[in-house]
């Protein structure tokens, strides 16, 4: 990411500024960066190119904002985490590219408890009035709907729908393709290729719209994902006797043993989440190769 110091910028053109905006001359920004009026952009932050701040946004702290972002009028990024057991050290937030982050939402930094940082991948978007809570972790093509709220430390792969007024709790991992109903109360981890619903939520069935817009699922891996959902949730199956069933019936995917290790290390945590920093892990007794659960994209 090319960005460049306030200080001595030759070429008034490369961004463009405005003077109801308090820009801190040691923060770096990119080419073509446009910041829109009552923005206040700390010493400490970096903009790629392209990005777009439209007005009244505050970028505090330790923070990098990748490029080609639109940031909403009255976002806040940076701000110190809601943790009463910080202490004021350094942390940080890192976001990617081409996001869409909407009014009012919110991303604070890290926490001292893990690696510090908070981050965002590329590709996604928050609606008005998302939090992003302190050490979060967002993969890719992500789209939280207004007033969802991520509590500190939860996890969010890529490819994931969180529908509008949704609690996570602490420590939660959202598996990728999955789908979370609107007003949901999220104490545990939601598996892959899953929609779940409710207060508080649980599985209601596979994600299928979800998975038929992404091209890199065919029908037959849909069907195969739903035979394996009807097993665990509806017939009381269990991991390893799912494995045998689906094994005898050909139907042992990539994607149903890559939900299956998800399934499989969600029951070896505590009340429901793999990283629940109480977690009692242990050895996973199902046998899925490490090679059968590659990422699509």
């Amino acid at each position: 990411m090319a960005v460049y110091r306030l200080e001595g910028l030759g070429n008034p053109n490369l961004t463009k500024l405005t003077s109801l905006s308090r820009i801190d001359p040691r923060a770096e920004l990119g080419f073509h960066v446009e910041i829109g009026p009552f923005c206040t952009i700390g010493p400490d932050v970096r903009i790629g190119q392209g990005t777009r701040l439209i007005s009244h946004v505050c970028i505090m702290g330790d923070v990098t904002l990748g490029e080609f972002n639109t940031i909403g009028p009255f976002v806040t990024l940076g701000d110190a985490p809601q943790d009463l057991s910080y202490k004021g050290t350094p942390t940080r937030v890192e976001i990617g590219d081409y996001n869409v982050l909407r009014q009012c939402v919110t991303v604070h930094r890290g926490s001292e408890k893990e690696d510090g940082t908070t981050r965002i991948g590329s590709r996604n978007v928050l609606m008005a009035g998302a939090h992003v809570a302190h050490d979060c972790q967002l993969g890719d093509r992500i789209t939280i709907a207004e007033r969802t709220v991520l509590g500190g430390h939860v996890h969010v792969e890529s490819d994931v729908e969180i529908a509008n007024g949704v609690a996570v709790v602490h420590e939660v991992t959202v598996g990728g393709f999955s789908f979370v109903g609107s007003q949901s109360k999220v104490t545990q981890d939601v598996p892959r290729y899953m929609r779940i619903d409710g207060y508080p939520s649980r599985v209601r069935s596979l994600n299928t719209l979800g998975l038929r817009r992404n091209d890199f699922f065919c029908e037959e891996t849909i069907q195969t994902l739903r035979e394996a959902h009807r097993l665990l949730y509806r017939a009381k199956k269990g991991l390893q006797q799912t494995v045998e069933i689906l094994r005898a019936r050909g139907q042992l995917s990539a994607e149903v043993l890559h939900l299956i290790a998800f399934v499989e290390a969600q029951q070896a945590g505590k009340n429901g989440r793999a990283r629940d920093r109480g977690a009692n892990f242990r050895k996973a007794r199902v046998a899925v190769p490490c090679e059968a659960t590659p990422d699509p994209h």
